[in-house]
């Protein structure tokens, strides 16, 4: 799904936890001759900078003229300005075309903003503009030919990439299919671990053709909805939204949007603005009522914007479901046996994703590798169109127009037992429960069901501990005490007590 940064619940959703992330230095070699055009089919850069490979047939590099910083690598300048405040930021930038260009990198304004954002700001069309109050006319852009930098160009490539190549001509084995409904036995006994797209039912909901960007804006325009690191009010939002020049959009991520704008999301109720669809049967998280972990979001960005690579939280499913616009998908399957998708590098546990900045870089530097892989998966959502992220499934997104969605987590009776599995194994990986009550969501989660659903929670216990058995080796299924031996008769194992240690999934 579903989510930039997330909010740390969602990549745990993003279409959730958050992801740690980090800037590729060099480019894999797998571009094709297409793909090659695309990188190099962006306008002139507005400081007049060139890729650092121009560099080798320059006659001049005015990094030379900047003293002691001529000495040091783009990537540690980079490090060591994120340290410095706008004054410094400010005053470093008058000494040398070099230092001006660096230090105009809006990245570096946008952490200063995000660490401690100015009251009452009108937003104008940069970070940095933004961040000092500096009217978008009197911004000035020297030019600073002659600078060869991947640190400074790259973003603004990126920025500028023509991304329709990348989402088109998907091939055949690689197409999500689509399907215009499914019942309730269909999605269970078939389509429960696959990733597909449904053409109808969100077509149903009132709030289909009534909520977009504007409506959100002249409805609730002094709302404050959390765009990933800020809370920002929605006219502030918009207002970036359609003025943005940067390589990775804020995103709008928001948990609470059900209880900011006054919907209700009850089907049977007469004011419902929408609802899960029915295919994907009873949510069984919510036999936790109170307890319920965070699992709905209101998703709004602008072209280009999105999520990188990222697995959905607690080992749920979800649905992804647009209202506006429209978004590009690449998922890969997760398991024990496969690696991860090119360009993402799993923690031994799991726990931390760490893949390229932004999108566009992403699909500049792995695309064509990514497309290749096998279980590789991907196709587009239009509006009125609800896709299906199964558990465990890596999910990129792409928003390929200004775009407005709502998601939801989500866990099916089939799911079940990787669902209790998650929560008993993983638990420093639980997100969106309440912090005080996370290391106990297991015990929770199992009390609740079994007062509600005995008989669903005894065949998804049985499930887990079919999959444990499974799961351990032949040494220990050898090595197991075979409790229901007769007294006395043989038993091949070492009489380490009650066997609770068997009892645990390794």
């Amino acid at each position: 799904m579903a989510p930039g940064i997330l909010d740390a619940t969602h990549v745990a959703c993003a279409e959730t936890r958050p992801s740690k992330k980090v800037k590729l230095s060099e480019a894999a070699d797998v571009l094709t001759d297409e793909v090659d055009d695309v990188a190099t089919a962006v306008p002139s850069h507005p400081l007049d900078i060139k890729p650092a490979g121009n560099a080798y047939t320059a006659s001049e590099n005015i990094k030379a003229h900047s003293g002691s910083f001529a000495r040091l690598p783009d990537e540690l300048l980079n490090h060591v300005f994120e340290s410095f405040d706008a004054d410094s930021l400010v005053r470093l930038g008058s000494t040398c075309r070099f230092l001006y260009a660096f230090t105009r990198l809006d990245e570096l304004w946008r952490a200063l903003f995000v660490s401690s954002p100015p009251d009452n700001f009108q937003w104008r069309s940069t970070w940095r503009s933004t961040y000092l109050g500096t009217a978008e006319e009197r911004a000035t852009f020297f030019s600073c030919k002659h600078l060869f930098s991947d640190v400074l160009y790259r973003p603004f490539q990126c920025a500028n990439l023509t991304l329709e190549p990348f989402v088109t001509n998907v091939p055949s084995q690689n197409a999500i299919q689509r399907l215009q409904n499914l019942t309730r036995e269909e999605y269970s006994e078939k389509w429960t671990g696959k990733p597909f797209i449904l053409t109808a039912p969100v077509k149903e909901w009132p709030v289909y053709g009534k909520w977009t960007p504007e409506y959100l804006l002249k409805k609730y325009p002094d709302v404050e909805f959390r765009a990933e690191a800020v809370d920002w009010p929605m006219s502030k939002y918009i207002d970036y939204m359609t003025n943005s020049r940067d390589e990775s959009p804020l995103y709008v991520f928001d948990r609470a949007f059900v209880e900011k704008t006054g919907i209700t999301t009850d089907r049977d109720a007469p004011d419902a603005a929408y609802w899960s669809p029915d295919c994907f049967g009873e949510d069984l998280f919510g036999v936790l009522g109170e307890y319920r972990p965070d699992c709905r979001w209101m998703i709004l960005g602008p072209k280009r914007s999105g999520s990188t690579f990222h697995k959905d939280p607690n080992a749920t499913n979800a649905w992804n479901a647009v209202l506006t616009g429209c978004k590009y998908w690449l998922m890969f399957p997760s398991s024990s046996a496969l690696p991860p998708p090119p360009g993402v590098i799993l923690s031994d546990d799991q726990s931390e994703i760490t893949s390229p900045l932004s999108i566009a870089e992403y699909l500049l530097t792995f695309h064509s590798l990514a497309r290749s892989t096998p279980g590789c998966r991907e196709g587009i959502c239009y509006a009125g169109e609800i896709l299906h992220v199964p558990s465990g499934w890596f999910h990129l997104v792409l928003n390929l127009e200004d775009s407005l969605a709502l998601t939801q987590n989500f866990v099916p009776r089939k799911r079940l037992p990787d669902v209790l599995g998650f929560l008993q194994d993983q638990r420093d990986q639980v997100s969106g429960f309440k912090e005080d009550i996370c290391d106990q969501a297991y015990e929770i989660f199992v009390e609740r069901l079994g007062e509600k659903h005995p008989d669903v929670l005894k065949e998804g216990l049985a499930e887990l501990e079919k999959k444990a058995r499974k799961g351990r080796g032949k040494w220990e299924e050898l090595t197991k005490a075979d409790e229901e031996q007769a007294e006395g008769g043989f038993s091949f194992g070492f009489g380490f007590g009650d066997g609770d240690e068997d009892e645990e999934t390794p």
